[in-house]
C-alpha cells in the first residue's frame, strides 16, 4: 500500500533526527533474507545501539540532503537496508558484517563515515574500529609497556654501574 504524503513527512522528519545523531551509515542488500533472519539483525541492532530500517530511496535521499551522508545520494539504487551507527562508528559495519557471514544473500553495498565512502570490500576498516574501552585498554597497556621498558633499562645501568 502506497504511502501518502503526511506518512512520507513524518517518515523523513523521524529519520532526519537519527540521520544527525549517527556516526556512520552502511547500506545492505536484503534480498532474499527470511523474516525470521531480519528479525533476529533487528534484536541485534537494538543491543548495540543500531537503528536499521527499509526506506524508499527517493526519502533517503532527502533525509541525507545537506548531512555529513549526502555522499551516499549517488549510491541510492535497488532495495536498500540502512543501518545507522548511533553510539560507536563502527556497530553497524560490524553487526552487518557478523549477519552476512550467517546469511549469503546479504550483501554489504556501502558505508560512509565522516562525510567519506567506504566501499564494501573496505567494510573492515570500519568494523574494526576499537570501541572506546577496548582504544582505553590499548592505550594503558602501551603506557604500562613504556613505563616498564624504561624501569628495566634503568635497572640494567645500575647494574653495570655495580659492576
Amino acid at each position: 500500500m502506497p504511502l501518502n504524503i503526511t506518512e512520507k513527512k513524518m517518515i523523513v522528519a523521524k529519520l532526519s533526527k537519527i540521520n544527525q545523531k549517527a556516526l556512520s551509515v552502511v547500506i545492505a542488500n536484503s534480498c532474499g533474507i527470511n523474516v525470521n533472519s531480519i528479525t533476529e539483525l533487528r534484536k541485534n541492532s537494538r543491543e548495540n545501539n543500531v537503528f536499521i530500517g527499509v526506506v524508499k530511496n527517493k526519502l533517503l535521499k532527502l533525509i541525507i540532503k545537506n548531512s555529513t551522508f549526502e555522499c551516499l545520494k549517488d549510491q541510492l539504487h535497488g532495495p536498500i537496508l540502512i543501518g545507522y551507527s548511533l553510539k560507536h562508528p563502527g556497530s553497524a559495519a560490524r553487526l552487518f558484517k557478523e549477519f552476512a557471514k550467517k546469511n549469503t544473500n546479504f550483501k554489504i553495498k556501502i558505508a560512509s563515515f565522516n562525510g567519506k565512502l567506504i566501499d564494501a570490500k573496505d567494510i573492515d576498516r570500519l568494523a574494526t574500529l576499537p570501541t572506546y574501552k577496548e582504544a582505553l585498554s590499548f592505550m594503558l597497556a602501551t603506557i604500562k609497556e613504556a613505563a616498564i621498558g624504561k624501569f628495566i633499562k634503568i635497572l640494567v645501568i645500575i647494574k653495570n654501574i655495580k659492576k
